[in-house]
């Protein structure tokens, strides 16, 4: 999912959109609006008469024992889903049977570097610019070949088999191919963040005993500086992404060096004999990084766990195939893109990589005259976590108030009369009047993402409901929420296309099943009406082998049931629906007992607040002493300084900005008319906020790659801030 951890980048993936004109009068003129505005009067009276909504059973009761709780699986399934294939068992078997089976189908393509420039800006910062060409591809048998020559190489400048090596990059094709390589010769492959921290990447690497590191130029920069605390690493394989200069060498010349195309060649030139993987041995080791001060975890993945989350997606996703063109840019050393490229290699589907950082046009690293890579790939699938999403719907509602007049009026009814289409009947989306409206409003919004994008699959933290149905109107596609950890190897759950609800993470995958335990402590049963509610349990093929090096954290989630069977405890609550559809409500550590008895869900109270357009992020804190929760807020820049200018405020810079009383004041009555529509209770409401400037990024270690909150980490570091509220 290139990296979507820079906030900034994901800013400037928005400036495209936020910009781009709602072309009403201008193109069809009174008469054309005039006929609009009829048929879509007329047409939804018509189609309710025709069609009612119907409710499909996803999910049915299954009996598979362990704790007393409300177990289910998936209603189109009587068994669980292994694999996608026969003989398909392996990432290594997967991969080899695609090549054959599209061997000259586009696979994975890069963009050609045309030119590399710097530009100063006005205080003397300096930016790079990128003058990007067209796509170049690597055909099913390509990939396939320069995996095998990867995996000969690797062996031949002296990898040791017992030893593991780690893949240190950002989502690129080299990504895949050295995973790939390494999954022929039956090597584990440790994954690392591009953004992550160096005590963390010290403990990464000397915990699994990596003696391979594979990395891009920017990250072989980073080694010298902490090369004397790698314990076990002999090699380094770097990437030639951008030039790499003779001083780094020259600072990591004790340890064996090589480019990858060296060691392609040096495979090309010296076969080896690929010794592959059985099911059940480890393929990956998937650092995860929780909202807590201790030191990241690795997730001991199988490749019969990929394959098995693969199959079980493949069935999900409709009409997947050759025809598609997926766009990678989320990181690789994340469970669910790693996941989501798995499934379309699987398909035969080709995968063009990107950049948060050259998405679009106007993207903080795209040369002025130069597209974007949607606009070069053109891709018919995508997948994103809800913060970006969050900023797409933001910037157009926003665009479109600042329109005003008849444009605001024409997109407001427009996006009524398409809400109640969609949650009238599932016929409605393909109404006439949507084809109206379509090509009247919404296609400009869609050129920003290539045009073409039929299906979007969101996952990695709660999506809203509002956002949900603003790509289901404003990008016309089904948004397929998910819902799985890197422990159940991203599957657990996933909305089914034809599903048009919202809120909802959709039924048990077909690869395992899911069950709700009771939790008396938070007042969460199974037992509750009008809906099962518990802790979120998972079982099946999915399920990953533990924590590596770390038995007691893997005793304390993973635990075996009296007929033996194994179940990850995710500490995730949900409910689940009578048509068999999970909803994730609540997590167990993210609530808090207040003074006077009263719980405060936090994730909850920030997914309301956030909806307000002050907020670029969040986190409400809660101290048990008290009677009352404090926030601490990212404001949105433009949207607050756009306030300050509307009501004359005078100051020096952001930073200022975010202290101005006056300021606070109007960020504070934002959030309390969030709550207001979000419902939450008076408790439930920051009694006092704080305004910091800094946007909280993954470089910054506040939050995930995925954008989740390091919560103990942001508590570290603003503690002065969060005592002074409650002082």
């Amino acid at each position: 999912m290139g990296e979507v951890s820079d906030d900034n980048s994901n800013m400037s993936f928005l400036k495209r959109i936020a910009t781009s004109d709602v072309p009403l009068l201008k193109e069809y003129g009174v008469n054309g609006v005039v006929i609009a505005l009829l048929l879509a009067v007329v047409t939804p009276v018509l189609l309710s008469m025709m069609f009612g909504k119907k409710t499909k059973q996803r999910a049915v009761r299954a009996d598979v024992g362990g704790e007393e709780g409300f177990a289910m699986r998936n209603s189109r399934f009587s068994s669980l889903v292994e694999v996608p294939w026969e003989g398909a068992t392996t990432m290594a078997a997967l991969f080899e049977m695609a090549s054959k089976k599209y061997s000259r189908r586009r696979c994975l393509g890069m963009r050609k570097l045309i030119k590399r420039e710097f530009v100063e800006s006005s205080d003397g910062r300096k930016f790079e610019k990128l003058h990007l060409g067209e796509y170049e591809w690597d055909t099913y048998a390509e990939a396939f070949n320069r995996a095998c020559n990867f995996a000969s190489g690797l062996i031949k400048m002296g990898h040791d088999l017992d030893s593991h090596a780690a893949i240190f990059s950002d989502t690129r094709a080299e990504w895949i191919i050295a995973a790939q390589g390494c999954f022929r010769q039956n090597l584990t492959v440790v994954t690392i963040y591009a953004s992550l921290g160096e005590d963390a990447l010290v403990h990464s690497l000397n915990e699994t005993q990596v003696s391979t590191l594979i990395c891009d130029s920017n990250q072989l920069k980073k080694i010298p500086a902490i090369s004397s605390k790698l314990q076990s690493l002999k090699h380094i394989i770097y990437i030639e992404d951008e030039p790499v200069e003779a001083e780094t060498l020259n600072q990591v010349k004790h340890l064996t060096t090589l480019s990858f195309t060296e060691v392609e060649e040096l495979g090309k030139t010296s076969h080896v004999d690929a010794r592959l993987p059985s099911s059940s041995d480890t393929a990956v080791i998937m650092y995860v990084y929780k909202r807590s001060t201790d030191l990241p975890k690795g997730v001991m993945i199988t490749h019969g766990n990929i394959v098995a989350t693969t199959a079980a997606v493949m069935t999900i996703v409709p009409n997947l195939g050759m025809n598609d063109v997926y766009l990678a840019y989320l990181p690789l050393a994340h469970v669910f893109e790693l996941a989501a490229e798995t499934v379309m290699l699987a398909s035969g589907t080709a995968i063009g990589y990107g950049s948060a950082l050259t998405m679009t046009d106007t993207s903080n690293k795209i040369k002025k005259g130069t597209k974007g890579d949607v606009s070069v790939l053109n891709p018919t699938l995508m997948i994103s976590v809800p913060a970006i999403l969050d900023r797409i719907r933001d910037a157009v509602f926003k665009k479109v108030g600042e329109k005003g007049g008849l444009a605001k009026k024409l997109f407001d009814f427009a996006y009524k009369r398409n809400l109640a289409a969609i949650e009238g009947s599932w016929f409605g989306s393909w109404a006439p009047e949507r084809m109206i409206w379509d090509n009247i409003i919404y296609k400009p919004i869609r050129a920003m993402l290539g045009g073409r994008v039929r299906f979007v699959l969101c996952g990695g933290a709660p999506l809203s409901s509002d956002t949900q149905r603003f790509m289901n109107i404003c990008l016309g596609v089904p948004v397929g929420q998910g819902y799985g950890l890197t422990e159940t190897c991203a599957g657990a759950a996933f909305t089914e296309w034809d599903d048009t609800s919202v809120g909802r993470v959709g039924p048990p995958l077909p690869c395992c099943y899911v069950k709700l335990v009771s939790w008396e402590e938070g007042g969460y049963r199974i037992s509750d009406s009008p809906m099962p509610r518990g802790e979120v349990v998972v079982v099946g093929h999915s399920i990953t082998k533990g924590y590596f090096n770390n038995e007691a954290k893997t005793n304390e989630v993973y635990k075996v049931d009296e007929r033996g069977i194994r179940w990850f405890y995710t500490g995730d609550i949900g409910q689940f629906h009578p048509d068999g559809c999970l909803e994730i409500i609540d997590r167990k550590k993210d609530i808090v007992k207040l003074q006077h008895g009263e719980y405060v869900s936090l994730g909850k109270v920030e997914s309301a607040l956030a909806t307000s357009n002050y907020v670029e992020n969040i986190m409400v804190y809660a101290d048990p002493f008290h009677n009352y929760c404090v926030a601490l807020v990212v404001p949105a820049h433009q949207a607050l300084e756009k306030w300050a200018q509307n009501s004359g405020i005078n100051y020096k810079g952001f930073e200022e900005l975010c202290q101005n009383d006056q300021a606070i004041k109007e960020v504070q009555q934002s959030l309390s008319k969030a709550a207001k529509v979000g419902r939450l209770e008076k408790f439930e409401v920051p009694a006092k906020i704080v305004l910091l400037p800094e946007p909280w990024t993954p470089e910054s270690g506040l939050v995930t790659a995925a954008l989740k909150l390091k919560r103990e980490q942001i508590k570290t570091k603003f503690k002065d801030d969060l005592d002074k509220l409650y002082h």
